[in-house]
């Protein structure tokens, strides 16, 4: 397996193109506030409009390049009520994970090396990663699923201790909330009652623990030594086990 570490996009000008792009899109707070607006249920452009407090053509023009990028999706639906009747209209809502998606994407850019004559991307990156988090109201570390049947999951890290590991039906009294419980599916992964391993988050940052597990720990593809603490940084990848049963994790902090 590939070491994942650092993804070099050197050599592929069309896609420092396109994160340019979404990038740009991304850098309005305007945008930003119309995903929060439309996170919990659809809204027609007027309602929008009046959320933020901007004119309808404004908002108009916002919405039209989420909708470009994949963040927001476009549905016909039904108005308000008025003297002459219900009439039809196009109602805008966020996309499924639309938010977390976010997060993640942002997570896989901090590991670009971006490549000499591009270096407004990264300062835009990072401005764009920060406004992101603070709108989203998750600006708290997370692990982002990233294989397997429950990927595309975002678990947020909002204690100093979490364990890691497989559902187990028969003690699941055992876990708390806020530990990080993964499907049955995942087989290569031991019992979260064992567990497999613990986040641990200390004055020093985040560390991450092997709990003897059999199909081991890995950090950017590097097993390391059970019973032992191993710092993480933002965009580490973190596998429980290797292979198709077992599950990998995108590693974001904001810190």
């Amino acid at each position: 397996m590939a070491d994942k570490a650092t993804v070099c996009i050197s050599t592929d000008p069309a896609f420092l193109q396109e994160l340019s792009e979404y990038l740009e899109v991304l850098s309005n707070p305007v945008r930003l506030k119309i995903l929060k607006v439309i996170e919990k249920e659809p809204k027609e452009i007027s309602e929008i409009a009046s959320r933020i407090d901007t004119s309808y053509a404004n908002s108009k023009k916002h919405i039209d390049q989420l909708v470009n990028i994949g963040l927001v999706k476009k549905e016909a639906g039904f108005g308000r009520e008025t003297a002459k009747g219900i009439h039809p209209v196009w109602k805008f809502s966020l996309a499924e994970g639309g938010l977390e998606t976010l997060i993640k994407n942002m997570g896989v850019f901090s590991r670009i090396n971006i490549p000499i004559g591009y270096g407004e991307i990264q300062g835009r990156l990072n401005d764009v990663r920060a406004a992101v988090l603070k709108e989203s109201g998750k600006d708290c570390p997370a692990l982002h699923l990233i294989e397997g049947r429950g990927a595309g999951h975002t678990f947020l890290l909002k204690k100093e201790r979490i364990l890691l590991g497989r559902a187990d039906a028969n003690a699941p009294s055992k876990t708390s909330e806020g530990d990080i419980v993964l499907p049955e599916e995942y087989v290569a992964v031991t019992r979260i009652t064992k567990p497999h391993a613990i986040l641990i988050r200390s004055g020093t940052g985040w560390q991450i623990e092997d709990r003897g597990s059999s199909g081991g720990t890995y950090v950017n593809t590097e097993l390391i030594a059970p019973m032992h603490k191993t710092a993480l940084n933002n965009g580490d990848i973190i596998d429980l086990a290797m292979g198709e049963d077992a599950a990998r994790f995108l590693f974001i902090v904001n810190e």
